[in-house]
């Protein structure tokens, strides 16, 4: 098997959490060396590499050869100039989600990835959410008949401002709709392709914030409504996906287990059944299929965020097609965008 080299730039929550685990938990793929100069995630990050491994100097990781693969695991603000100097280091590239700030950005760097001739694509890992899996299986097989509206939640409760946290701050790419509107967005675009139209309310709704902290986005198709919301003031959980059909209905509360076992330090090869979701977070189903009431719990998919980095993998030796293309990353920061215009001017917004 192909050994590829990775780097991996930042070691914070994404970096601990979402990539360190599970790149490393890949057959051909090796951490070569991790870019870090914060002391607490190095002392953290101590504990599973060697030194000789960690590097204060960023450039370690560009000008290192042997290295093919860089992982971006950087606030947002820092995702275009540090992908545009891998790419044209010669190295493939995987940025953590939100691609880039604007969709200019993101469009510069498909044109250099494309000069370059080198795999560029974005952490959206939560196509691989247990949940969300479940949503498309039942959508593909038409289960509720036709679709004619899907909403979803991504929730937090925190009644505070975090002190000196970027995505609290006033800047470019912070903000909730840019946090974990990108994967809910990006889910949608899974399921339903780009929208025709896009409405947007977004708000500031904690004491002292200063970036957006709860946004509605509804997107419109041609015969079906989409509504994507996210809060951070959400103390009582209302349900994950709730979708409505022309024979019956799907509602599905909690969240996908595989971010929690995560930060617990679990990682994907040392636990069995990696991805299941207990019986009590499954969903329900209410619908009418070729005459049959079915009334019930609907045993959720197996979630795996290895399944991400396997394909880049195989994408970067010929072997598969890129899942998460640059694209698509691109066309959700537009909508992004879009939705930003739409809350100013109070209106709905052609998608082009």
């Amino acid at each position: 098997m192909k050994e590829i080299n990775v780097g991996l730039i930042g070691f914070g929550v994404a970096g601990r959490v979402f990539h360190e685990p599970v790149l490393t938990s890949i057959p051909g793929l090796k951490l070569k060396k991790v870019f870090e100069k914060n002391p607490s995630n190095i002392s953290i990050l101590e504990q599973r590499i060697s030194a000789d491994r960690i590097t204060g100097n960023i450039d370690d990781i560009f000008e290192d050869e042997s290295i093919e693969l860089i992982v971006l695991a950087v606030p947002n603000i820092a995702h275009f100039e540090l992908a545009k100097k891998a790419l044209e280091k010669g190295k493939h590239v995987l940025v953590e989600k939100p691609f880039t700030v604007t969709s200019e950005e993101a469009d510069k760097l498909i044109e250099i990835s494309k000069k370059a001739g080198k795999i560029l694509t974005v952490h959206h890992n939560r196509r691989w959410d247990s949940d969300f899996r479940t949503v498309k299986s039942i959508i593909d097989k038409k289960l509720l008949g036709d679709l004619v509206e899907y909403e979803a939640h991504y929730d937090r409760f925190r009644n505070y401002i975090k002190e000196n946290a970027w995505r609290e701050a006033d800047a470019p790419g912070s903000g909730i709709l840019y946090d974990l509107g990108s994967h809910l967005i990006d889910q949608a675009q899974v399921l339903f392709g780009t929208p025709k139209e896009i409405f947007a309310d977004l708000e500031i709704q904690r004491k002292g914030g200063k970036t957006i902290d709860n946004f509605e986005v509804i997107l419109k198709y041609d015969s079906l409504k989409v509504t994507l919301k996210a809060g951070m003031l959400v103390r009582e959980v209302g349900p994950h996906f709730n979708l409505l059909g022309t024979q019956g209905s799907f509602v599905k509360y909690g969240m996908d287990v595989q971010e929690e076992n995560l930060k617990a330090g679990i990682k994907p090869n040392n636990i069995e059944n990696w991805g299941a979701e207990p019986e009590a977070l499954w969903g329900t189903v209410n619908t009418d299929v070729d005459g049959i009431h079915i009334v019930g719990k609907i045993e959720s998919e197996h979630g795996d965020y290895r399944e991400l980095y396997k394909n880049v993998y195989k994408a970067i030796l010929g072997e598969e097609e890129l899942i998460v293309t640059p694209q698509q990353a691109r066309n959700t920061i537009k909508i992004i965008e879009l939705a930003e215009e739409s809350n100013k001017k109070k209106s709905w917004i052609k998608f082009q």
